[in-house]
């Protein structure tokens, strides 16, 4: 087992690594920058240790303080949790370096996986079907230009390296082509330190479907469902649930044998998910794979009834897989809400100040995982994710009537949050209903906006 593991990200994510340790009985270094000095992980977990200023190149994407950390403070391990370092695999081979363990997939599988194109060719090799579009990088926009004829328009030009929709660009004829590459090349350069594109087939009107995968070093892997993320507003989720409100138990049997297979062809370990885009005949494509632990996963933990970040701990310490793929069972129905500090009535424009009071709903079906308390202001230099609220219930009206009422009991003073518009979310017909698509969240924001500026008027 682990004895002490630094935990190399903050916010909610570094909470939930340092409760998971504790159960465990491993000991929690947090490392903070001087912004977060007053953040409840720091007051969570058993020690903490300054890394630098809030500048995150200079702190939790610094690599040298992170690994004189951990060393400092004699951890064993390292928890990378999501974004900042987690899917570097030159962060993960130093970690190995240095005699640390990365409690993620080894560097050369993040490598692997981390580049679009070879990840694509990688899944496409082990029988995963991949959205059409280029074989590799595209070498120019005539390049460009002549892919997109022969799969037709709209396209879609995307990163190689990077996601969070950062230099993606649809262009629905070869003029918007023209516009949208150097564009996407130039946001691709300065997000990711690589203008290299793919161009693939735009599809419209599709479902952002996403299979969470577990798997040791002895070879055994296994999925735990599905996870439906098309509530999203510029490739930025806002609502996730699970199971999918579109899959049936048998399509869930494929895409996850699937999704099996792909990680079972690199020799996988750790906690992943594999991403696809789902068409409305309930045909599914591949699309990239994350290495890493997700925000929405309490949803899959808490239909499966599976703690995946303990499971993190467990693998990375050489402990064997215990769950078996018949085993499980989608007990239930989950939703998360992300509750940001941003202002959905001027376009999610990023809100700032102290939290002057706050409290977070509770009762039957209702989880909360946050770093909040009262007092604390939350800093403005990283991501503005401020809470994730998870209701369950039996059956998906059920799960989506708790996290009405839990939006509705949630109080937070002093900063502008998105609640407002994920209540008009929740009651939504065609969100109700479950015919909500990748664009959705787009046109019903649009309708939202008009409402509240004439109830203003």
């Amino acid at each position: 087992m682990l004895n002490k593991v630094l935990i190399a990200n903050r916010g909610e994510i570094a909470v939930r690594i340092v409760r998971a340790c504790q159960e465990l009985g491993i000991q929690s270094v947090v490392a903070y920058s001087e912004a977060d000095r007053d953040s409840l992980a720091v007051r969570l977990a058993d020690e903490a240790v300054c890394i630098g200023p809030a500048a995150p190149a200079r702190s939790y994407l610094n690599p040298p303080a992170l690994i004189s950390a951990a060393l400092i403070t004699g951890c064993d391990s390292i928890h990378p949790g999501y974004g900042f370092l987690s899917e570097n695999p030159y962060f993960a081979e130093m970690c190995a370096d240095c005699k640390l363990t990365f409690i993620g997939p080894s560097a050369e599988t993040i490598r692997l996986m981390g580049d679009k194109v070879i990840g694509r060719q990688t899944m496409r090799a082990a029988g995963v079907p991949t959205v059409p579009g280029s074989e590799g990088e595209l070498k120019s926009v005539e390049e460009a230009i002549e892919v997109a004829r022969t799969i037709g328009y709209p396209v879609l030009l995307k990163p190689s390296a990077g996601g969070g929709g950062r230099g993606m660009r649809v262009a629905y004829d070869e003029s918007d082509l023209l516009r949208a590459y150097p564009t996407a090349r130039a946001e691709a350069e300065a997000a990711f330190g690589r203008g290299d594109l793919l161009l693939e087939k735009y599809l419209t009107n599709v479902r952002h479907v996403e299979v969470q995968v577990l798997a040791d070093s002895f070879g055994h892997a296994i999925h735990l469902g599905e996870r439906d993320c098309s509530a999203q507003r510029r490739h930025q989720k806002i609502v996730e649930e699970a199971p999918s409100p579109v899959v049936t138990p048998e399509l869930r049997a494929r895409i996850g044998a699937d999704a099996v297979r792909g990680i079972t062809s690199i020799g996988y370990v750790n906690a992943g998910t594999l991403e696809f885009l789902m068409d409305q005949d309930g045909q599914y494509y591949f699309i990239e794979m994350n290495t890493r632990i997700q925000v929405e996963h309490p949803v899959t933990e808490l239909v499966t009834d599976t703690d995946l970040v303990r499971w993190q701990l467990l693998i990375a310490s050489g402990e064997r897989l215990t769950l078996q793929q018949n085993a499980i069972r989608i007990a239930r129905h989950a939703v998360e809400c992300r509750i940001n500090a941003e202002d959905p009535a001027r376009d999610f424009l990023p809100a700032g100040g102290e939290i002057e009071f706050y409290l977070p709903p509770g009762g039957p079906g209702v989880r909360v995982d946050s770093h909040l308390y009262a007092g604390y202001t939350p800093p403005g230099n990283y991501d503005s994710l401020l809470a994730k609220i998870i209701t369950y219930g039996d059956t998906r009206d059920d799960a989506l009537n708790r996290m009405r009422r839990a939006l509705h009991e949630c109080i937070i003073t002093g900063i502008k949050t998105t609640i407002p518009f994920q209540l008009a979310l929740i009651d939504d017909p065609a969100f109700r209903a479950g015919r909500h698509h990748t664009g959705y969240v787009a046109e019903l924001l649009q309708r939202w906006k008009s409402e509240q500026a004439a109830t203003v008027a």
